[in-house]
């Protein structure tokens, strides 16, 4: 018998891995930009057999391969652009920096769900299979954040490790409160609290 999900819609993600969509509406109050170092873009394209599959582009992240050509792992810097994921802190002040390892996620006879660009399966409803696929250590990858191509999403993804650089409350710059899963308390070192969702992106419209 195949499993479903209990599919529920968060209003704001990611990465984010929130997943973190540009087509949400912006909550700052001017067009600035935030100081992203060279070399990091908004956007990954990987070729995986013989496919290519797009990554972000995300609200205030932006990406570089450790390695040049190679986006199997990658370093990124989240900011909280247009103060998009706290209102504790400046717009455009940096929030995260971390590590997302491409991995794909076996079949497990799971239907992904797709109502909306982002939806969630949350580690309590995910089949073991997928999270025995975290990069190690576990505790730190806590959250999957799929990537696409013109079908919409797919199982291949970046598991990400989200290191602070501020303490601050993750509220979505105040859209979302105690009762979210993505609403925490965010103390400087590995975020081990961040939502622990495994995402299927299906692309920006």
């Amino acid at each position: 018998m195949r499993r479903t999900v209990k599919s529920v819609f968060i209003i704001a993600v990611l990465g984010a891995f929130c997943l973190f969509a540009t087509g949400c509406q912006k909550s700052g109050t001017n067009d600035s930009a935030p100081d992203v170092p060279r070399g990091y873009i908004s956007k990954i394209q990987v070729e995986v057999r013989d496919r290519i599959l797009n990554f972000g582009p995300f609200v205030g992240y932006y990406f570089k391969p450790e390695t040049p050509g190679d986006f199997t792992r990658v370093q990124f810097i989240c900011f909280n652009e247009h103060n998009f994921y706290t209102k504790d802190l400046p717009e455009n002040a940096k929030l995260f920096e971390g590590t997302a390892i491409l991995t794909r996620l076996p079949k497990a006879g799971f239907d992904m769900p797709e109502s909306s660009r982002i939806n969630p399966v949350y580690f309590s409803d995910a089949p073991a299979e997928w999270l025995a696929t975290r990069p190690e250590p576990k505790d730190a990858f806590v959250h999957f954040h799929s990537c696409y191509d013109a079908q919409g999403a797919v199982l291949t993804g970046y598991w990400i490790r989200h290191v602070a650089v501020s303490e601050f409350t993750y509220d979505m710059g105040g859209r979302v409160g105690p009762d979210s899963p993505l609403y925490h308390k965010v103390s400087p070192g590995t975020d081990k609290n961040f939502a622990k969702i495994i995402e299927f992106d299906y692309g920006p419209d």
